[in-house]
């Protein structure tokens, strides 16, 4: 047993030129076909033979000079080249298969004709058949149908492959049947085989990436399958007409007679294989594996066995994508159950966080996960086993500037993030989750390392040779001895099913969010609605109140006047308190009339010099309250700025807010200060974590030494007809002077807020925005 780090697909290679070249080796332009048939290249204007392989002398008696350079007909009868010519235009993109019959000299051969179009020749393969009796035919129809009935019984997908090898084996007698799938990496494993007694098996082994070029594997994936039933023949060169011009190699992608690799010939006899069909398994456009028959003799098989074999192939890559394994299956539901529990539970709760917190089991297993790490709006909140929360909050720093999709996933995090490397015991493997890159809304789920052995069918670093001068080279292996490595730094890769559910998961949280922003704005609209309906009736209501109001004021002084001698002291009394209910009804009229006209009126937004406008608000109050006001010190720290705002109801907010000062004293001389700070200045300042967070922008105050209000009330003070004192108290009232001051900021997309130290003084503050 042999120790390495880490289960790479191609643990030998280390140097990317050299795999580079092993990759893109190309195998299509060898110039060289396997010996069981005839190639011929022809001009696709005038169907002149342009190349034409070396054995079509030994195979049908026609010299090389008879054929190149001349019509196809010297070769094959006129009257099924136009049967080509129909057949080819009837396909152009593919490779057409057809029977003719050659006369030479001696006999009548019976031909396989393959024939396809590169970008420059048309390709006619020839290969001679043995005759086929109709009832043998029939007998291989017969089983390929009863092959595919037998397979679509089938749901589990082990056992789905495992019963396809086993029709394979039927069908063609070779001592090996096996099917790779390709993991991320493109290593293969063996996930089914039959294998006749005294064959090596290899059922559950790993073959590393390099086993199989890319260029082979994209020549796999054009559905083709590679047959060779003699790997000892000795392969024939294609001629061409003119060696000396230059002309490229013959492309021989599709080519049925493409002669195998000298490396891959090797390859598979240390495996002690003399013969292969091979068939690729397509899954999503994409090689998902390869059905692999090995027989350790040459090997003959007809056209129909292998086309049959090949149909099954094409049934079995249809099939993959509806089979899943049980195990699978069972965790496929366990997971659906899990996210659709989850999804409820986000789309019922009112605290997202806590929804997608708890429990946090469920969290963990939506995806099978040790560990996670909710960030919501840079917040980071840890579940379970994870890094520590710097080493976490650096990992998503990293996403941001690294990873541009919505979703990623690891199972060996250090080779994409190498600080990862001392955290393997808990976060070896990643599967991150981006909701939202705006807010920063992300879950990372984590895996710990999980120590493995990985059973190789030989040495993957077999690959490499060293010469005397220390060069290294690809080779091929040389043994398939099962070989075993320890891995290390890795956790279990994550599943289909599991990344689907994170996939769910986002796409669910994002319309349950759209849902509640919908439902969100409609209540908005209802209730802007319901407030300017209510703001109409308390515009209506106050105005229509103003009038017998005033007439129960009239009449009740006319009583006090005219008939004050005839009543008696109480009664006189009850008419004063009359008069003065009336009048503190009118000026809480006076103030919802006001409030509503708020609501009412559209700004009128201009630039507003407000130095002019608080002079304006002293004069009116010096001339309204003269008795206050002269006794008071009212300071203005420097020259207000001009803003854009309404400058009526601006001097309606220093109107408010300087009576208020002027009012709440118990000072011979009151001290008021009116002032605004710039951005730059407002660290003497004490502002609101709401408002601190927006975009910064000037605050005025006023400030006095007057009363001071307790820090209970500091709230309660902006709502309507909310007095802190009696009635009376400090000139008394209506209690709605703040809340209007706070409506008119508001509407001004401002904000306002009190400091205050009960017995020294307030400071009323607000910014415009």
């Amino acid at each position: 047993m042999s120790l390495v780090d880490r289960p790479t697909a191609d643990p030998g290679i280390v140097n990317p030129e050299l795999r580079h070249q092993h990759d893109e080796y190309p195998v299509h332009l060898s110039g060289l076909i396997q010996p069981h048939g005839v190639l011929i290249a022809v001009n696709p204007t005038d169907w002149t033979v342009t190349r034409v392989s070396q054995n079509i002398t030994a195979q049908f008696g026609k010299s090389l000079e008879n054929v190149l350079g001349k019509p196809l007909n010297h070769i094959l009868p006129t009257e099924q080249i136009t049967q080509l010519q129909a057949q080819l235009q009837s396909q152009a993109d593919g490779v057409t298969h057809s029977q003719l019959s050659l006369n030479t000299a001696s006999s009548v051969i019976n031909l396989n004709c393959f024939i396809h179009q590169t970008q420059t020749e048309i390709v006619v393969e020839l290969e001679p058949i043995a005759e086929m009796g109709t009832v043998q035919l029939m007998a291989e129809r017969n089983r390929l149908h009863q092959a595919i009935n037998r397979l679509q019984q089938i749901a589990d997908l082990d056992q789905f492959l495992q019963t396809a090898v086993g029709e394979i084996s039927r069908m063609t007698d070779f001592d090996h049947i096996m099917v790779y799938k390709f993991d991320a990496q493109q290593a293969g494993q063996v996930i089914a085989e039959v294998a006749q007694p005294g064959i090596a098996t290899y059922l559950g082994q790993h073959f590393p990436a390099p086993d199989i070029p890319s260029l082979v594997r994209r020549l796999y994936q054009t559905g083709i399958y590679r047959f060779a039933p003699d790997l000892n023949a000795v392969s024939v060169p294609i001629i061409d007409l003119d060696r000396a011009d230059g002309t490229p190699p013959l492309d021989l992608s599709r080519a049925i007679l493409r002669n195998v690799d000298p490396c891959c010939v090797t390859y598979h006899q240390n495996m002690a294989v003399n013969a292969f069909l091979i068939i690729a398994l397509i899954k999503d456009q994409e090689l998902w594996g390869l059905i692999s028959c090995h027989n350790t003799t040459p090997r003959s098989l007809s056209h129909s066995a292998r086309s049959d074999c090949q149909l099954l192939g094409q049934f079995i890559s249809a099939e993959l994508a509806n089979k899943v394994s049980q195990e699978e299956l069972e965790h496929v539901i366990k997971l659906g159950n899990i996210l659709s529990e989850f999804v409820a539970s986000i789309a019922q709760a009112e605290n997202f966080k806590q929804a997608l917190l708890q429990p946090q089991n469920r969290l963990l297993d939506l995806v099978g996960a040790q560990g996670a790490a909710v960030c919501l709006d840079g917040e980071v909140t840890l579940v379970g086993e994870t890094p520590p929360l710097n080493q976490v909050e650096a990992l998503i720093e990293w996403s941001d500037s690294h990873i541009k999709t919505n979703l990623f996933h690891t199972h060996q995090l250090d080779q994409a993030y190498p600080a990862a490397a001392a955290y393997p015991a808990v976060a070896s493997g990643l599967m991150l989750l981006k909701i939202s890159q705006i807010r920063q809304y992300y879950i990372l789920w984590f895996r710990p390392e999980v120590p493995q052995t990985i059973t190789w069918a030989g040495n993957p670093t077999d690959h490499l040779s060293v010469n005397a001068d220390g060069e290294i080279s690809m080779c091929p292996r040389a043994s398939f001895e099962a070989w075993q490595s320890n891995v290390k730094a890795t956790a279990l890769p994550w599943q289909q099913a599991e990344l689907d559910n994170a996939i769910d998961l986002r796409n669910a949280i994002i319309g349950i969010v759209l849902n509640k922003a919908d439902e969100l704005a409609q209540i908005n609209l209802d209730l802007e609605r319901s407030n300017h309906e209510l703001a109409s009736f308390a515009y209506a209501a106050s105005h229509d109140l103003k009038e017998p109001l005033r007439g129960i004021h009239n009449f009740s002084n006319l009583l006090l006047k005219r008939y004050s001698e005839v009543l008696d002291e109480s009664g006189i009394k009850r008419l004063q308190t009359l008069v003065r209910l009336t009048q503190r009804m009118d000026m809480l009229i006076d103030s919802l009339l006001k409030l509503s006209r708020l609501g009412q009126t559209e700004l009128t937004m201009e630039p507003t010099d407000l130095q002019a406008i608080v002079e304006r608000v002293i004069e009116v109050l010096q001339a309204s309250r003269s008795d206050a006001t002269a006794q008071a010190n009212i300071q203005i720290a420097r020259a207000l700025p001009t803003i854009d705002c309404d400058p009526i109801l601006m001097g309606e907010v220093f109107t408010n807010l300087l009576s208020n000062a002027l009012k709440y004293t118990k000072q011979a001389h009151p001290i008021i200060e009116i002032g605004y700070l710039t951005p730059e200045e407002q660290s003497e300042i004490a502002i609101p974590a709401d408002v601190a967070s927006t975009k910064k922008a000037v605050i005025f105050y006023i400030r006095d030494n007057g009363i001071g209000i307790r820090d209970r009330h500091h709230q309660n003070i902006f709502q309507l007809f909310k007095r802190l004192h009696e009635r009376d108290a400090y000139g008394g009232g209506a209690g709605a002077g703040l809340t209007i001051t706070k409506k008119i900021i508001e509407r001004h997309q401002g904000k306002i807020w009190v400091n205050s130290v009960y017995g020294e003084g307030t400071e009323f503050c607000f910014m415009l925005t």
